[in-house]
């Protein structure tokens, strides 16, 4: 499931926003040069256009789990924003797949018929046969809908399956419920990869010739050797100091022919067209020559000129130093170029399962071998460069924790893409057989390609075990030690892998997914976005805020950002606690405001009380703090500080920095306390080893921090020491600290 609608939710809701994308795309599919970019948007505006029209005649409710008639459940076509289209992603004409079916069983071509077929013997037995093969696809979750009937069935949970069919029926005759069959088994999914075997082929495919290095390699392969012909056929007359004979004119002739021929062939490099260049000198006093033109003694000097230059810079063709640099130029021309490579890579990759990932990179980035040289024309023992490495060993499919070692996944954001691979595989894992485990993979997988929807009033998204056939199949799990053991291991990777780095939304819900499987009560907040920010937050804050008050009470956590935890218990014990909640991060925020910023201190300050996740993940879910997170957090902060420098939008990068500042405070304030002073009198130091500016502009977070190790407090404005020191946070409606440039005159 995507996260636009949770990032990029527009200020209001209605058909304005809604025509100016539609706008937008209209330009782009009138104006674009790229026909398949014009067809996107062309796509766009048929989907805008049906937004339009469901908000003009009432039939879309946007901001709602159900905008449409449809049930929760249903996938819905979802543009940008988060709005609903009013089509079923799953409805609309029947798939070629599906028109096969109806005819093999010799029903009507309609889904209402082929539905019916499926509940027959007949049909049951070829949806247990895909059950047992694996050899079907999910593109959308309801796809499975009738494949989890079969193995209900199969399992004896007759009244199950029964209760299923009696959900979907309603929509047999607009939604397809059957995968389509495929001729490879489902992938295996027990390991993760960033990306397919098509996405890096499609990647090398786009590798097209660089023209700047093939006209470098034209000119060094063609047009200089050619120079040199004609230098050394000059120098053979003296440059005319003697008169050409018989056999030079004949030589000169063919020459000249040759010219044309290469012209013809070769047009990239137009350096011997340039009637200035040297080649071309030579070349059109030749042509004179052979024509029976004298050159006048203007000709003559810019010749003479050009030969002289000629031999002077290079050497005289066949000497020593000629005949070095030519072989070094020839060297330089012969490496093959990063379009050849990527072909010989295409080819290498064709072999290989195209929908999955790759086990073992190694064998295909070995050097070119003979075989492959003699077909390629690419020497053989040539190592393909570090660039194109890298676009194949993104198809790396190994454990997470292996790639983010290896660079593939090089920061949390694309750790949150990759996640729902490794929960499918956790998730399935807790079923009985195989054939359970393929399917409720596959379901996960196609259920987390759903677009979210623009929600409204602390609604949530839909969730996977909400799906009628999960909810069926979730009977029958078996075992969710395996679910355990991946939670506290994804969030031991998300928390050390990328410390400082706030978890993205995707992949906190993914937590949250593991985490329901288990039974524990972990509550994993949202990061909450301030345009939209409505002053109130769910009571899973309030819960996730206890949590950090059983863990962190007493603590430099608490007294760094003054924080009463005896008070949070207190709230969590009212029947409005989570209202409660709400006013206490408005008071602490200074008071709510109309703005964003407003609405970011107060949405921080909930952060700040709840940890954003990291209590709970230590307290409950097991991740281990380490001493080493806490150094990672300030390398995170003086990174993002040094990125303040000049920049004319600096705030959200501030923002991010007092994000890593706090996870630091985090870190610190569960090590031992000769180790967190031995931490925090290190980092002063630490920061010089960046750009002078960021030690100086982190000086009175720094000052700080010191302050209330040593027992210490801020005033009321989080600061002391007449403003040398500071409490660092984020957001602010005032100019922040940490902007200005610490060296500039005042």
């Amino acid at each position: 499931m995507n996260d636009d609608a949770g990032q990029q939710l527009p200020t209001t809701v209605g058909s304005e926003y809604a025509g100016g994308l539609l706008a937008t795309a209209f330009v782009t599919a009138v104006t674009h040069r790229d026909a398949a970019t014009r067809n996107r948007a062309e796509s766009r505006i048929r989907k805008w256009w049906q937004v339009l029209e469901g908000l003009a005649d009432g039939t879309l409710r946007i901001g709602s789990r159900t905008p449409t008639d449809f049930p929760a459940w249903v996938t819905l076509d979802v543009v940008r924003g988060g709005f609903a289209t009013g089509r079923a992603s799953a409805g609309g004409a029947l798939e070629p797949y599906e028109i096969a079916a109806a005819r093999r069983a010799a029903v009507p071509e309609r889904r209402a018929a082929l539905f019916a077929h499926s509940l027959t013997a007949t049909g049951m037995a070829e949806l247990d046969a895909l059950l047992d093969s694996g050899r079907y696809e999910v593109t959308v979750p309801e796809e499975a809908a009738l494949l989890t009937v079969a193995w209900l069935v199969r399992v004896g949970d007759v009244r199950g399956a029964a209760e299923l069919v009696d959900t979907l029926e309603p929509f047999a005759d607009q939604l397809r419920f059957t995968p389509r069959p495929t001729e490879r088994p489902v992938p295996d999914t027990d390991a993760t990869h960033r990306h397919t075997v098509a996405d890096v082929s499609r990647t090398l495919a786009a590798r097209t010739p660089n023209r700047a290095v093939e006209t470098q390699r034209e000119a060094l392969t063609v047009w200089q050797p050619f120079a040199d012909e004609l230098l050394a056929h000059w120098l053979r007359v003296r440059v005319l100091e003697q008169a050409p004979d018989g056999p030079w004119l004949e030589d000169a002739a063919r020459l000249l022919t040759r010219y044309r021929s290469l012209a013809a062939a070769h047009r990239l490099c137009g350096k011997h067209r340039d009637p200035k260049q040297n080649l071309a000198i030579l070349h059109d006093a030749l042509a004179d020559v052979v024509a029976g033109r004298t050159l006048d003694p203007r000709r003559l000097g810019l010749l003479r000129h050009a030969v002289a230059s000629m031999v002077r810079r290079r050497g005289v063709p066949g000497s020593a130093a000629h005949t070095a640099l030519r072989r070094a130029q020839a060297e330089q021309t012969a490496r093959p170029s990063y379009h050849a490579l990527a072909a010989l890579l295409l080819r290498r990759l064709a072999e290989l399962p195209q929908q999955v990932g790759v086990r073992d990179i190694a064998p295909l980035l070995v050097p070119v071998d003979e075989s492959e040289a003699s077909t390629s024309g690419i020497p053989a023992g040539v190592r393909f460069p570090t660039t194109l490495r890298r676009v194949v060993e993104s198809a790396l499919s190994a454990p997470l924790g292996t790639l983010i070692e290896r660079g593939v996944i090089p920061s949390a954001e694309v750790l949150a893409e990759l996640v729902p691979q490794l929960v499918a595989a956790t998730t399935a894992a807790a079923y009985p057989d195989a054939a359970a485990r393929t399917l409720v993979a596959a379901t996960y997988r196609a259920f987390r390609n759903r677009r979210s929807l623009l929600l409204l009033n602390l609604q949530h998204q839909v969730r996977v075990e909400e799906l009628p056939w999960m909810d069926a199949l979730a009977a029958h799990r078996t075992d969710t030690a395996p679910v355990r053991s991946a939670l506290r291991e994804l969030g031991e990777l998300a928390v050390q892998g990328f410390p400082g780095t706030i978890l993205p939304n995707p992949l906190v819900r993914e937590l949250d997914v593991l985490a329901r499987h288990t039974g524990l009560r972990a509550p994993l907040v949202e990061e909450l976005a301030a345009d939209i920010f409505m002053g109130t937050f769910t009571p899973k804050f309030l819960d996730a805020a206890v949590i950090a008050s059983e863990l962190l009470g007493g603590t430099l956590y608490e007294r760094y950002y003054g924080i009463d935890y005896a008070e949070v218990g207190a709230l969590a014990t009212r029947a409005n606690g989570a209202d409660e909640f709400a006013r206490w991060c408005a008071e602490r925020a200074g008071g709510a405001g109309s703005s964003v910023a407003a609405n970011g201190k107060v949405i921080e300050q909930a952060q700040i009380l709840t940890t954003h996740n990291l209590a709970t993940l230590v307290h409950v879910i097991g991740v281990e703090p380490t001493p080493e997170s806490a150094r990672g957090c300030f390398r995170t902060v003086c990174v993002l500080t040094a990125r303040v420098h000049n920049n004319p939008r600096p705030l959200a990068t501030i923002k991010d920095a007092a994000y890593a500042w706090r996870q630091m405070l985090f870190h610190l304030s569960l090590c031992a306390p000769e180790e967190r002073d031995m931490i925090v009198r290190g980092l002063a130091s630490a920061a010089l080893e960046y750009p002078a500016h960021v030690a100086a502009r982190l000086a009175p977070a720094l000052n700080g921090l010191r302050l209330v190790v040593d027992g210490g407090t801020f005033d009321r404005t989080g600061s002391a020491d007449g403003g040398r020191s500071r409490r660092f946070l984020g957001w602010t409606t005032e100019p922040h600290w940490l902007r200005p440039n610490p060296f500039a005159r005042r």
